[in-house]
């Protein structure tokens, strides 16, 4: 993640809104044509969601646990160097049968969310050992996630977080430090065809919303990032014609790739990761918030100018990662994250928040931590050392994320499941 920047159908306004709810079956496919997102019927769809963010890509900062660079690389490394190869594959599955369970997935339906951005690194499906030969288990998690959504009316967006290489410099691409991605050619070749795997198996899956191809590729000029991903669409094309294909901003922005209709693209979306108040983007509170949904004092800039550039552009609009309560004190949070997805609502893109679950030493919301839910006061993560803690307390750790007690940030809760909220202007920060 970023530190900078149904089928149920029920009608909000002139527009179908997918809610969350029992599913006998694969959902409604989804596509996009112009600026829209739209079910079978051709009916516009609002699509409002979290990320599974720590689950399938590790960051610590999420669990409180290592320093800002530690990553994915870094915890796979030292449970293998210490444990050997068979315990750190024991341990990560471990890890990943716990962080993430069916009482999270029913918690996401509670809050009324119909969509999940499912973050993952290639090698939860790539050999890492074999280049191009799949995992024993490729598929467990991911159909896992796919099942368990559909179960609750609730469509998956898949999210290669972390490509071989790592397309970024950052640890949230999972080895921080490295971005070679885009100086092997290999490297780019193994995507595609990780790709065209996952398009063959879900080609026909009406539940996955989408293909975000590639998280935040900004190790790159954003000219080479639009012809790398031009590959990976035909890539994906050349085995699934049906499902959206999201194409990745960079940190500049989407102009590098033109109008993609003019390329031959269709059924595309862009993605963007706005973040109003955090990494350099002035300062948690309501002032932030308020001048990027209302377009700012020349009534141009913000939500405005991405509407108008947009529709220059006649392409669909994800938010791929927002995050609209963190910090705000929570009653204060809980009514900006619902006028910020309204407001996304009313342009026709779908968001979803990073994310889902943060734990920390402490446990407790407070202000506001970055997770609709973090683990209650007094059942805080202990101090762990992945590098020199024994087997039995790394073992213990990730055993207890799934029955670790909950905090609900409360009026997230309220204020995303309400029927009418207050929209930005109307809102008062009254501490």
């Amino acid at each position: 993640m970023s530190k900078r920047l149904l089928a149920m159908l029920a009608l909000s306004g002139s527009a179908a809104v997918l809610a969350a709810g029992a599913a006998a079956g694969p959902l409604p496919p989804l596509h996009t044509a112009g600026t829209h997102w739209l079910d079978p019927a051709g009916r516009p769809v609002t699509l409002r969601g979290t990320n599974l963010g720590n689950w399938l890509i590790n960051e610590f900062w999420m669990m409180d646990l290592g320093g800002e660079q530690d990553d994915q690389c870094t915890l796979e490394t030292t449970l293998e160097r210490r444990f050997g190869q068979a315990e750190r594959e024991r341990l990560m599955r471990l890890f990943r049968d716990n962080w993430i369970t069916p009482r999270d997935w029913d918690l996401m339906r509670r809050h009324g969310l119909n969509v999940v951005r499912l973050p993952f690194i290639y090698s939860v499906i790539e050999d890492e050992r074999r280049p191009r030969q799949l995992r024993a288990d490729a598929w467990h998690y991911l159909d896992d996630a796919i099942r368990q959504a559909e179960a609750r009316g609730m469509y998956v967006i898949l999210d290669l977080h972390g490509a071989v290489g790592s397309q970024g410099w950052e640890h949230h691409s999972g080895c921080a430090g490295k971005n070679q991605f885009w100086s092997v050619p290999e490297y780019q070749a193994r995507t595609e065809w990780l790709w065209q795997q996952i398009a063959a198996r879900y080609k026909d899956n009406g539940t996955v919303a989408g293909y975000s191809v590639l998280n935040e590729p900004w190790g790159t000029t954003p000219e080479n990032m639009a012809a790398v991903v031009g590959k990976l669409y035909t890539a994906i094309r050349a085995v699934d014609p049906n499902h959206v294909i999201i194409l990745p901003g960079h940190s500049e922005g989407i102009d590098a790739y033109g109008k993609p209709a003019d390329k031959g693209m269709r059924n595309v979306a862009f993605e963007m990761h706005p973040y109003p108040g955090h990494f350099g983007w002035g300062t948690p509170g309501l002032a932030v918030h308020r001048e990027w949904l209302t377009c700012g004092p020349d009534g141009k800039s913000g939500v405005c100018a991405w509407d108008a550039r947009l529709r220059r552009l006649d392409t669909a609009f994800y938010l791929g990662e927002v995050q609209p309560w963190a910090l705000l004190g929570q009653e204060l949070g809980g009514q900006v994250a619902r006028a910020s997805f309204d407001t996304y609502a009313k342009y026709g893109w779908a968001a979803t928040a990073w994310s889902w679950k943060v734990v920390t030493r402490a446990g407790g919301h407070g202000t506001g931590k970055w997770g609709f839910v973090t683990n209650a006061p007094g059942a805080g993560v202990p101090a762990l050392d992945f590098k020199t803690a024994p087997l039995a307390d790394i073992d213990a750790l990730f055993r207890s994320f799934a029955t670790q007690p909950y905090e609900l940030h409360q009026p997230l809760l309220h204020w995303l499941t309400v029927d009418k909220a207050r929209s930005i202007e109307d809102i008062h920060d009254t501490k």
